[in-house]
């Protein structure tokens, strides 16, 4: 069934469909948002491992192989809000020197821009959303720039604790920034310090769309289709422009939404599957794809976590799942030695029982009364400091289509990944280093939280760059071969930087969404 044409179709409700949202239906477009999941409220969230599951992924699932096969439960969403319902909330920025790469070393790729041309976005975001920090304690590492709307967030004991460690070992700390609120803004209270936001904030102090860029497009006029799900890209005979979508309702019934503007703001796994399904004779290879570069340069961060158990109360039942406290001391590329890129440092996460971070899988070692032992301990007693290592774009870390089909005929994608030397060579230095902050505390026991090497935040496959023959898009997420389809998210990452992503995605895509909106009549046709 044909539905009646809008000005923009926007696939998926997350970071940065919602500002796309937004930014076009204030400027009086029609805008149909399309959501594979659910329609959450913030009453559907639920401080609880065991409920909070409901909002990460439940979809098609994705087909993972390679040396370091990606593990991307923890890091997608399922719903309205997408992952950004059940995130840490983490604003670190990336920093000058992730722009340029190629040019100071000789190492993976330049961005098609500088940090200069996103940092405005940056402060417009924190006005935006509300953000907590000290912008000029930052500034020992990055350019001047407007000051957080908020104060940082309170500190407790499980977060100061790391502060000697760091200090031991000449690394500064400072209050991080976070999307969070440490006083009452716009309307939204302060946060309780309850440690629940990976699993969702139900009081809105926690910046989700849900209470933000949706809400403000939602207030603006856009419509939100909930259980919609997208399987291709419609495009004209030409090849030049896209027309629309397909999906499939609620009822898995067939729908077509045509639209001036198509905006792919699904996970970074799930845009280049959907244009590589909507291949055409005019793009045999996938939309947009004469490079040859569609799901390929996919990105991780991994993370080198230490443990440390103090005898006495640290309160690390107390603050948010979100750092206390961050660290660029590590971010050269060459800082540490014998490895190459950079590291990001976070310290002092509230912990719960199971699940993601939490205290039971602390010690995978211990059964029966030992662990039980161990968990009494932990539950007062234990905190943890990590580093997020970054790793460089290699071709080779790739989405496939798979020969297999989800229900509605679409075919399976394949998340081909493995870590190169750099990256593990990264994840061992910063091993070694967090050991010798941990003891520097003078913590009673600490250990490293060494497992399989972790992927996290999912980046690249459709990242941008200066032409056709060498990325996907441009610096704003317009695909350089059809002008009206734009790709939104961390797919459109040149490189991974180290530190969590959220900000950038929320800050570049406003940088998109007001270009979109400034050039409507020529982009739009």
């Amino acid at each position: 069934m044909a539905n009646e044409k809008v000005d923009v179709v926007i696939v998926g409700a997350g970071a940065s469909g919602s500002v796309f949202a937004a930014v076009l239906a204030k400027a009086g477009k029609k805008v149909v948002i399309l959501e594979q999941g659910p329609d959450w409220q913030l009453t559907d969230l639920i401080s609880s491992d065991f409920w909070g599951r409901r909002i990460k992924p439940a979809s098609g699932p994705f087909l993972l192989e390679g040396k370091n096969p990606f593990g991307y439960v923890y890091q997608a969403g399922w719903g309205v809000g997408g992952a950004a319902l059940h995130y840490f909330a983490n604003f670190p920025r990336l920093l000058p020197n992730d722009f340029k790469i190629k040019s100071e070393h000789g190492r993976a790729l330049d961005w098609p821009i500088s940090y200069q041309d996103v940092a405005p976005y940056y402060d417009k975001v924190a006005q935006d959303v509300g953000v907590s920090g000290d912008a000029k304690a930052e500034e020992v590492w990055r350019p001047a720039g407007a000051p957080y709307p908020m104060p940082p967030m309170k500190t407790f004991r499980h977060g100061e604790v790391w502060l000697k460690g760091c200090e031991a070992a000449g690394i500064r700390l400072v209050p991080a920034a976070v999307g969070m609120n440490s006083t009452d803004y716009k309307g939204r209270p302060a946060c309780i310090y309850d440690g629940w936001c990976h699993v969702g904030c139900p009081t809105g102090a926690l910046s989700n769309p849900l209470v933000t860029y949706l809400g403000d497009a939602k207030k603006a006029g856009a419509e939100v289709r909930a259980q919609s799900t997208v399987t291709r890209v419609l495009s004209n005979a030409q090849g030049n422009k896209v027309t629309g979508v397909e999906y499939y309702d609620a009822k898995k019934e067939r729908q077509v939404q045509e639209a001036s503007v198509v905006v792919l703001a699904a996970w970074s796994a799930q845009n280049p599957r959907l244009m590589l399904n909507s291949a055409t004779d005019k793009h045999p290879k996938g939309l947009a794809n004469s490079s040859g570069l569609l799901g390929k340069y996919m990105m991780a961060h991994f993370s080198s976590g230490t443990w440390a158990m103090f005898d006495e109360d640290i309160q690390n039942y107390m603050g948010t799942t979100g750092a206390q406290f961050m660290s660029y001391d590590r971010y050269g590329k060459t800082s540490q030695k014998g490895a190459f890129g950079s590291s990001f440092i976070v310290a002092g996460s509230a912990l719960k029982t199971s699940d993601l971070g939490g205290f039971a899988n602390a010690r995978l070692d211990l059964f029966g009364p030992d662990l039980a032992a161990f968990m009494k301990r932990a539950a007062r007693g234990l905190t943890r400091i990590g580093a997020f290592g970054e790793e460089l774009p290699n071709v080779e870390n790739r989405i496939e289509a798979a020969s297999d089909k989800d229900e509605f005929g679409m075919p399976l994608a394949k998340i081909i990944h493995s870590f190169d030397q750099d990256a593990v060579a990264l994840w061992n230095a910063n091993f070694e280093e967090g050991l010798k902050i941990a003891k520097a505390t003078g913590a009673k026991d600490v250990w490293s939280a060494r497992g399989n090497m972790p992927t996290i935040h999912l980046m690249g496959g459709t990242i941008m760059g200066t032409n056709a023959g060498d990325s996907v898009t441009n610096s704003y997420g317009q695909a350089h071969e059809i002008p009206n389809l734009y790709v939104a998210g961390p797919g459109i990452f040149t490189t991974a930087g180290a530190s969590n992503p959220t900000y950038t995605i929320l800050a570049l895509s406003l940088r998109g969404a007001e270009q979109l909106a400034g050039q409507w009549s020529t982009v739009a046709g």
